[in-house]
């Protein structure tokens, strides 16, 4: 568990880099023993790409820095639970051991509103371990979205106005 906290507040670095700029201040870590191979975070605004979540690109760095598709043996810490999308590439990785900080109500795909990575018709499955940190990975992404709420008010249904 210790490990597990080290590694996610390495995670939470990378959520505050994209808070920075200005992206969903999610941050991801993929490690190989105790060794990180690799390091992502939201870019999907910078990229104008919808896949480049901050797991997707921390699996396609440590693909390349391991030289193979198949992660085998790896843990990826996130600080916020992953997608669908995510979780299929989790899956596709072969990714052993997957560990989040923060539970996503809306759109988890881990334990929240689906278990892919625990789905017996596939054709593997990865070790889940939830709530590291998760104080502090849903402070960042609550604090954002109060953010951009003051900085961008539109009501419900309202047509904003640009001057």
């Amino acid at each position: 568990m210790r490990n597990d906290e080290y590694y996610m507040q390495v995670a939470l670095e990378e959520a505050l880099l994209a808070y920075g700029e200005d992206e969903v201040p999610v941050g991801a870590v993929i490690t190989r023993g105790d060794e990180i191979i690799a390091r992502g975070r939201n870019a999907t605004v910078l990229c104008n790409d919808p896949s480049a979540h901050a797991e997707m690109l921390a699996i396609r760095r440590a693909t390349e820095a391991v030289h193979n598709y198949r992660l085998g043996g790896a843990t990826l810490y996130v600080t916020l639970e992953p997608c669908i999308m995510c979780a299929g590439a989790i899956i596709q990785a072969r990714i052993e051991r997957v560990v989040f900080g923060a539970s996503d109500p809306k759109n988890g795909a881990v334990v929240s509103l689906y278990h892919i990575l625990n789905d017996g018709r596939l054709n593997h499955s990865a070790e889940v371990t939830g709530g590291i940190l998760a104080d502090e990975c849903g402070e960042i992404l609550s604090r954002f979205f109060r953010e951009k709420r003051v900085r961008t008010p539109c009501i419900r249904g309202e047509v904003p106005k640009w001057s």
